[in-house]
């Protein structure tokens, strides 16, 4: 039985009596998901080979055979030959199996000062530095993407709205920017996570640390990273950064789906504020007149799969004791579906916010409609001595008239306007007008077309 066992290669199975049962197997075994690991991993086990040549815990030639056999096995991954073998459970020990085979002893002699605990930490952190690093770009083409959009409609009027109610006219280039500020703090909050995320666990080996010699700061240098980890309890077992990375992801996702939604909305024919390009559309199986967001529907959908793999890793934390527990494999799913969703979906809405069609005759007529400055007229009065409580309910009677009449506040003649306030004069039908309006909102962070230049100008400097 035991001949027999040993056969099967795992890295540990000297110390049981019977193989483990292929149910089990496949309930284990992580390889056929964290085998996209194996080219940090590759690369995090030269780096800790390198050092244990210089420590001279491994021999020179140790090394130039692990970096030989490395170097054949990227070959193999690469060109799709390398063959994934379930009994070997992950990719770290499919890996080491096929280097051994290769370099014989040299890759046995690999893994001396880690444990597999502290190299699957050390690769999600590569593997998610270098997610981030992508993510940022990704967040940089978008916004540069939405700052031309709202370049293009600087002066285009839009009714903003309140409650889903009209409340007063901006320009659909403020609109645009405000998602681009959003996207901006996302942006901000990746690169934050990737501070927390560039910290070495290797060396921490299984939890207490090691009794080689080993050099953590010199591996930490040749992977790029900014500091090792300062307790291999904390460095093996926790998964704050992932957690942090996932609660970074579901806030795009959640601009995203904002943005989705107003696409959605505006791009209704009872609306008619956009339209976007066949490419990002679908139509119906039944109805031929259909053309269907679908891009910006799904990112809806995919924004709930992205904020339940948060939960997910929340869950999966917050009852293990420290050290690492088995638990933690679990981790893997839910953080590369994370990055997958978010990759795919930055990539298509660059891509999509270049083939918005904005129709700005239907968002003008929109912003007639309910009565979106009767705010102006009530800071008219309040220019004019009125206390705006006062100014407030002398327009809220206008806007009655307006209604029973069935007409705009600017359609009101001076001496209609002149009975809800006497202080009312020649100079405020400028005041009415949506022009008018978004015009003196002339300061940062306003609606005036000048402003929104201001920011595009601010914007593309800082995006470069």
């Amino acid at each position: 039985m035991t001949d027999q066992f040993a056969k099967k290669d795992q890295a540990w199975s000297a110390r049981f009596s019977e193989p483990v049962s292929d149910l089990v197997k496949r309930y284990t075994a992580s390889v056929f998901f964290d085998k996209r690991l194996a080219h940090v991993d590759i690369l995090g086990s030269l780096a800790h080979a390198e050092m244990l040549a210089a420590q001279k815990i491994i021999s020179d030639q140790d090394l130039a055979d692990i970096r030989r056999g490395m170097a054949c096995i990227l070959a193999e991954i690469d060109s799709g030959q390398f063959e994934w073998l379930l009994d070997l459970e992950d990719v770290h020990l499919n890996i080491e199996k096929r280097l051994t085979e290769l370099v014989g002893d040299a890759g046995k002699r690999l893994h001396t000062g880690r444990s597999r605990n502290d190299q699957v930490a050390t690769d999600i952190r590569l593997y998610m530095r270098g997610a981030i690093d992508d993510i940022l770009g990704l967040l940089k083409a978008l916004r540069v993407a939405l700052v031309d959009l709202a370049e293009t409609h600087a002066d285009t009027l839009l009714p903003g709205f309140t409650h889903m109610q009209v409340a007063q006219p901006v320009t659909f280039g403020h609109h645009m920017l405000a998602y681009v500020e959003m996207f901006g703090r996302d942006a901000e909050r990746m690169a934050d996570c990737r501070k927390r995320v560039n910290r070495l666990p290797l060396g921490s080996a299984a939890l207490a640390g090691t009794t080689f010699p080993i050099d953590r700061e010199r591996v930490a240098k040749t992977l790029g990273f900014d500091d090792v980890c300062h307790n291999s309890l904390d460095a093996v077992s926790d998964r704050d950064f992932a957690i942090e990375f996932c609660a970074a992801a579901a806030l795009v996702m959640t601009h995203i789906s904002r943005l989705s939604e107003e696409l959605v909305i505006w791009m209704s024919p009872r609306v008619g504020f956009i339209d976007i390009a066949d490419r990002f559309c679908t139509g119906s199986s039944i109805m031929p007149q259909k053309k269907n967001p679908d891009v910006p529907e799904l990112a809806r959908g995919k924004t709930g799969r992205v904020n339940g793999h948060l939960i997910s890793l929340l869950t999966l934390m917050k009852g293990q004791p420290l050290a690492y527990n088995k638990d933690n494999q679990e981790d893997k799913e839910p953080l590369f579906d994370t990055v997958d969703t978010l990759v795919d979906t930055l990539r298509i809405f660059a891509d999509m916010a270049g083939g918005i069609a904005v129709r700005p005759e239907a968002m003008r007529a929109a912003a007639l409609q309910g009565y979106a400055t009767a705010t102006d007229l009530a800071d008219y009065l309040v220019k004019k001595g009125l206390p705006f409580r006062d100014a407030h309910e002398a327009v809220a009677h206008a806007v009655r008239a307006c209604e029973q009449k069935g007409c705009d506040l600017a359609d009101l003649s001076l001496d209609e306007l002149r009975q809800f306030s006497a202080l009312i004069d020649t100079d405020v039908h400028a005041v009415l007008t949506l022009e008018g309006s978004v015009a003196a909102r002339n300061h940062v962070g306003g609606t005036a077309p000048e402003q929104v230049r201001a920011a595009i100008r601010r914007l593309r400097a800082a995006l470069g």
